[in-house]
């Protein structure tokens, strides 16, 4: 039996970042960076030995594989390690995207964001 997607939440914000990122492409750690930077406006950036300590937790934790395949222009250049999002990895990303959602939409925060926001 498949293991319980809602084992892994909540996800810390740089996994869900980095699956987000995953679940568009295929994508080799620069990519990785650039993509959540961009996504975040700046606020998140990544630093390589970061981004390669939560790769590797993510490869262990079945949540992400690394890619065979390499797109045609960089067959005779380095050799850049792609990843992508495994099938497990897909159903915790769409559990924390519903339990995120969920929080958000709640009748409660909903009344925060309106007493709090300028």
């Amino acid at each position: 039996m498949p293991p319980d997607p809602r084992t892994y939440l909540p996800l810390r914000p740089v996994d869900l970042q980095l699956l987000l990122a995953l679940a568009e492409q295929e994508r080799h750690g620069y990519g990785l960076v650039q993509t959540i930077a961009d996504r975040t406006d700046g606020l998140v950036t990544l630093e390589p030995g970061n981004l390669y300590r939560v790769i590797k937790r993510l490869l262990v934790d079945g949540l992400v594989a690394e890619s065979e395949r390499r797109p045609a222009s960089e067959l005779a250049g380095e050799r850049r390690r792609y990843y992508r999002l495994t099938a497990l990895g897909g159903r915790v990303l769409a559990a924390e995207l519903r339990r995120l959602e969920a929080l958000v939409s709640s009748p409660a925060v909903r009344a925060l964001v309106r007493r709090w926001a300028t």
